[in-house]
């Protein structure tokens, strides 16, 4: 397994898009389209250009998992696009873990103070997984930044490094 940071291969894009779509709309049908993700097709320029970046995990060159990192202003940055294949998650491989730890070090090594994300109320699994890595729940007011993202109802997070 390999984690790197996205590099333009429209192989490895059309393989994001199948994790995202599986992740979202599959597992957890949440029914979002993927015009209403059109950073996934601009990811050099959405993420990497603006000081923050995407990762994608690799299993036999096949795209397993992903995360990224987009910076709002010098000192808050959202967690997005976070997904794994089922498979990945917990015993042998820690994906989420890996990917988070990938995340989390970028963060600090480039001097973020906070980390904020969205995350739909109804993925439950997700809520304990950052609760369990230190984000606390915030209101809409607390978030204090704007940025896009398709709303189902979800839960924001803060995360102070």
């Amino acid at each position: 397994m390999n984690i790197q940071s996205y590099q333009t291969d429209y192989h490895h894009l059309a393989e994001l898009v199948d994790l995202i779509n599986y992740c979202q709309n599959i597992e957890a049908n949440l029914g979002i389209k993927m015009a209403e993700q059109a950073d996934i097709f601009n990811i050099e320029n959405y993420y990497q250009k603006t000081g923050g970046n995407f990762w994608v995990a690799l299993d036999k060159n096949k795209v397993v998992g992903s995360i990224a990192l987009l910076p709002i202003d010098n000192r808050t940055a959202v967690l997005k696009k976070f997904f794994t294949y089922p498979s990945y998650r917990g015993e042998p491989h820690h994906l989420g873990a890996k990917l988070y730890a990938n995340l989390i070090t970028f963060a600090t090594d480039h001097h973020f103070e906070r980390i904020v994300l969205d995350t739909p109320e109804a993925e439950h699994r997700s809520h304990i997984f950052y609760e369990h890595h230190g984000f606390k729940q915030i209101t809409a007011k607390d978030l204090q930044v704007a940025y896009p993202y398709p709303d189902r109802h979800s839960r924001l997070y803060e995360l102070t490094l």
